[in-house]
């Protein structure tokens, strides 16, 4: 049997094998004993995945790239099927930590990403092809034009590697842009605990008017007095590093204790 890709699952089939096995080597393997790939499709991924010491999950909501898997990978026994990556509990799944991988939907890219740092407890590295320009985004540092709200969230939980970039040939169909393969491997900064939704807010309220000063771009906020003249307010939010937004907002958190 064939499998169709369906446009409004995102699907684009990468069809070459180097890529597919430098994306699988691109993880540890260790010393996590699951590995959930999500979006298999056709299993070009799944069949290197099968390979190692790991046990491989998928996630996959295509009930035609299900049966596909089935019929021609039998070592993925049915209870290794766990559908829609999004809404799936992994700790209801899985009862240690588990790596995820995958060539992802482009249309689904930053939900994915949001959904590992929700749980990064469980989920000591990553492996993913995403659009470029998102990868890029992930992996910006401070004072570039990628470096943004992304970049901050990701990086507060994860280290970031741009690992290569895969051009739109190697798809069927092609995509209309370039991809970029990126690794997270987990690295969760000191001083978010518990100062988590707080630290959220200011990145996201900092960013939402880039080109201002904090200052400015931070007035929504209930802003405690005595950072009000912080140096931190005198910057604009690309300026600033992950490490500046995370003591920040424990100095917030402290003012207003």
């Amino acid at each position: 049997m064939n499998v169709k890709a369906k446009k409004h699952l995102g699907q684009h089939f990468l069809t070459d094998e180097n890529i597919a096995k430098k994306i699988v080597e691109g993880l540890d393997f260790q010393p996590y004993q699951y590995v959930l790939e999500v979006g298999p499709g056709t299993g070009v991924l799944t069949k290197y995945l099968l390979e190692k010491p790991t046990e491989t999950y998928v996630a996959e909501i295509d009930t035609e790239s299900i049966e596909y898997l089935k019929l021609h990978y039998q070592k993925l026994e049915n209870k290794h099927f766990t559908g829609d990556f999004l809404k799936i509990n992994l700790s209801d799944v899985f009862s240690g930590e588990v790596a995820v991988i995958g060539n992802f939907p482009y249309n689904i890219s930053s939900q994915i990403l949001f959904k590992i740092i929700e749980n990064y407890q469980q989920i000591p590295e990553m492996v993913g092809m995403f659009q470029k320009e998102v990868a890029e985004r992930t992996a910006a540092v401070p004072k570039t034009k990628d470096y943004g709200i992304l970049s901050v969230l990701v990086q507060a939980y994860y280290d970031v590697k741009y690992l290569f970039t895969v051009h739109e040939n190697v798809f069927n169909p092609p995509p209309k842009v370039k991809s970029g393969v990126i690794k997270l491997t987990r690295n969760r900064k000191e001083g978010l605990e518990g100062n988590e939704i707080l630290f959220k807010q200011i990145v996201k309220t900092g960013f939402g008017q880039r080109r201002k000063k904090l200052s400015n771009a931070l007035k929504s906020l209930d802003i405690p007095e005595v950072l009000k003249s912080h140096a931190f307010m005198d910057k604009r939010a690309e300026e600033l590093s992950v490490e500046d937004f995370i003591n920040f907002t424990q100095e917030w958190k402290a003012a207003k204790n």
